[in-house]
């Protein structure tokens, strides 16, 4: 069950990310993109939380950070249309690759 939180923790890490980003953009009318940022923020953090009172902190928060990233790069590409490169692809690649091989050394 703490896996799923965590998992969702990283969600709404992407979330907040995204927010951040469509706020830019919003130009003045910022408010409701910064009101959704602190919430997916604060949701996040608290999932997080509640994960790491069973998963290892090193473990809940690499997880939580590379599913933030992975899914911030995947909302860059295909939200605000970042460049998806051939090595940018790789290295996410790697990165998902990382994340589950956590998940797969974790004692718990």
């Amino acid at each position: 069950m703490n896996w799923i939180l965590l998992i969702i923790a990283g969600l709404f890490e992407v979330g907040f990310a995204t927010c951040l980003g469509k706020a830019r953009e919003a130009g003045a009318n910022t408010t409701a993109w910064l009101i959704g940022f602190f919430v997916c923020l604060g949701l996040s953090m608290y999932l997080l939380n509640k994960a790491s009172l069973t998963i290892p902190l090193g473990t809940a928060y690499a997880v939580w950070t590379g599913i933030g990233a992975v899914g911030t790069v995947l909302v860059g590409i295909f939200i605000f249309k970042e460049p998806a490169t051939f090595w940018r692809m790789f290295f996410l690649c790697t990165l998902v690759g990382s994340i589950v091989g956590l998940k797969a050394v974790s004692s718990h």
